[in-house]
């Protein structure tokens, strides 16, 4: 126990180091959390991705670059075990397909879906590890719409070809949440889908993407991948959203009971339990 809480200070110490360094949006004061949206669970009591979903019985987590889009992801706070998934009007969904709920946000409109919430997250890695620059996302209709630019007061058409002036800049965390929904508005799996680039499954890495680009398309996102060490067998973890906007959470695997993790070789389509995603659906981020 004293040796997790040591490594989330010092995980949490160098993401504070690296934003402060980096950022050239002043949105969190020195020595905050790398998790930038308003906590449900006080930060210092809430247990973690990598802490909850321990990897199967010999298997170990890959050792990933720290600050990086893979070791963020794993440090996701969570919500309380058992619950609920519910619907961005608090509704509770039905079923249960998932093994942990994730502590953010959802929105209060049906706007955070599944292309959306993936956006989201990397988006807020992004800023939180002074990557702001880097915020962009290419619209349905084409045009490629920044944070940088809607962060000096300009807004976008509708499709993201066109900009104009609508006020004075604003760099607060606020603005940035309206500059994602904005995204989640005008963009989703038919945009997303041609952002990334095509990556082979058996090169499969955590913050990959299976997607299927349509109206509707699905989105999920690889959230961790472990490996056995005498076989080299890997296996991974999927997060999504999905319609309507709901809680981002942990899916089980249907093949394997309650588990939550995916065999890395497969044949076939692969199978999550609200969504088939056939072959080459596997994506990167550029």
């Amino acid at each position: 126990m004293m040796r997790s809480i040591l490594q989330r200070a010092a995980r949490a110490a160098v993401f504070s180091l690296a934003f402060s360094a980096t950022a050239s949006l002043a949105i969190a004061p020195a020595g905050a959390e790398p998790y930038l949206w308003p906590a449900t669970t006080p930060r210092a009591n809430a247990e973690r991705l990598e802490t909850r979903v321990v990897p199967p019985e010999g298997f170990v987590r890959l050792p990933v670059p720290t600050a990086s889009f893979a070791d963020w992801l794993r440090g996701l706070p969570l919500r309380p075990a058992g619950e609920p998934v519910r619907f961005f009007n608090g509704a509770v969904k039905p079923g249960g397909s998932h093994v942990a709920v994730i502590d953010i946000d959802v929105g209060s409109r049906d706007l955070q879906q599944c292309a959306d919430a993936i956006m989201r997250l990397r988006a807020e890695w992004q800023l939180a590890t002074g990557r702001d620059r880097d915020i962009g996302f290419d619209y349905t209709g084409g045009g490629r719409v920044t944070f940088t630019r809607w962060s000096r007061g300009e807004r976008p058409s509708s499709d993201g070809r066109r900009w104009r002036r609508a006020g004075k800049p604003d760099a607060s965390y606020a603005s940035f949440r309206r500059y994602m929904d904005n995204v989640f508005a005008f963009a989703g799996t038919y945009s997303l889908e041609r952002q990334l680039k095509p990556v082979a499954d058996d090169d499969l890495a955590i913050g990959d993407v299976f997607i299927r680009g349509g109206f509707p398309g699905h989105a999920v996102l690889v959230a961790d991948v472990v490996v056995q060490p005498s076989t080299g067998e890997r296996r991974f973890l999927l997060l999504q959203s999905f319609m309507p906007a709901q809680s981002i959470h942990v899916l089980k695997n249907p093949a394997a009971g309650d588990s939550p993790w995916y065999p890395a070789k497969w044949t076939g389509p692969l199978v999550t339990p609200e969504w088939t995603f056939p072959e080459g659906s596997l994506k990167r981020w550029p």
